[in-house]
């Protein structure tokens, strides 16, 4: 393994999962997290704060575990290929704990298809992100 791609590739990935996490949960659904029927499921605001640090930790494992995956299968194929995993991901992540969520907590349905949509544009930038930093040099 290329260790100073998966190391990059694995920074990246993770910048753009925050990113599009703040993105997806402050601007696009931060008004519907406000609705009675989501805020009753949720921890108050000053409280979730107060364990952002974990959320830090959670999503840094996920970003090398999500570019360790995608190293250990990588098969030279380009953009499609981290698109491809991206959606894999969406499959295999996304849908599942989405809907162990929605079984769990008192959350309507509609966020759980948010979710789902949400986790699948961000993995698709993440597969694209590591796609383009294992993209082989061009030979002269």
């Amino acid at each position: 393994m290329n260790w100073k791609k998966f190391w990059l590739a694995a920074f990246l990935v993770f910048v753009a999962y925050l990113a599009t996490n703040m993105l997806i949960h402050v601007v696009i659904l931060g008004d519907e997290y406000m609705k009675p029927d989501i805020q009753q499921a949720m921890r108050p605001e000053g409280e979730m704060n107060a364990y952002f640090w974990v959320r830090i930790v959670t999503m840094a494992v996920f970003a090398f575990f999500f570019t360790f995956i995608f190293a250990k299968g990588y098969e030279r194929k380009g953009i499609i290929e981290g698109m491809r995993f991206g959606i894999y991901i969406t499959l295999f992540y996304f849908v599942v704990t989405s809907f162990e969520q929605f079984m769990i907590y008192p959350i309507p349905y509609r966020v759980v298809r948010y979710w789902i949509a949400a986790g699948f544009v961000q993995s698709v930038i993440m597969g694209i992100i590591a796609a383009l930093v294992y993209k082989p040099k061009k030979t002269p």
